[in-house]
């Protein structure tokens, strides 16, 4: 019978195939280690591409905010310009406002009622004086209210009986008193004039 010894052959394959495992283990490690080269590679190159965009973003949202600003200080600019020229409007116009103080007061006033004295303040007008009666005084507040429009608001503050000297033995009961109202700049005068004036167009076209 003839024995054969395999034990060198069986270590040789088996060295072999270790070897061969070890081999692909390598390669599978270098694969491995490219591929996530590449991936890395790639992401900072996203990266990279992202962070250029949001540097030429910031660039622009601090071009745009520079701008905002420039058109906010154009706006106040302009603002403030409109406030001076209203203001000097306003001044034009409140130069007039005595001269339609006198001019309505002359028109309102009925017989029997007389001024003894007036003070205005901005556009509040406290106005005293002496009526004949308490009817005259009446008369009086109403034709303030409804007949002109360059007065608004009258107010009866107080109203007392007093005596007036008429001559040397003559005294007369009269009623003395004092009430105040808002005088109307031309601007509100003309925009209540224009308010009511729609007002009539708007009822006399409902009207059959």
């Amino acid at each position: 019978m003839i024995l054969i010894n395999l034990l060198p052959h069986r270590e040789v394959a088996r060295k072999r195939r270790r070897e061969a495992f070890q081999a692909s283990l390598f390669a599978s490690f270098l694969v491995g280690l490219i591929i996530a080269g590449v991936i890395y590679w790639w992401l900072q190159m996203l990266i990279a591409d992202q962070q250029g965009r949001n540097q030429f973003l910031s660039r622009e949202i601090a071009v745009l905010e520079g701008q905002i600003k420039e058109i906010a200080t154009i706006e106040e600019e302009i603002s403030a310009l409109i406030s001076r020229q209203k203001a000097v409007e306003n001044l034009q116009a409140d130069r007039n406002m005595p001269v339609h103080l006198l001019n309505e007061l002359v028109r309102q006033l009925p017989d029997g009622v007389y001024v003894s004295n007036f003070k205005q303040s901005n556009n509040t007008v406290m106005m005293q004086g002496v009526a004949q009666s308490n009817e005259r005084v009446s008369e009086l507040l109403r034709n303030l209210s409804n007949n002109t429009p360059w007065i608004s608001k009258p107010e009866l503050l107080e109203i007392t009986a007093a005596n007036v000297s008429v001559g040397p033995k003559d005294q007369r009961r009269v009623a003395s008193f004092k009430m105040q109202f808002t005088l109307m700049r031309p601007s509100e005068v003309a925009k209540a004039s224009g308010a009511s004036s729609a007002k009539t167009g708007v009822s006399g076209e409902k009207q059959p």
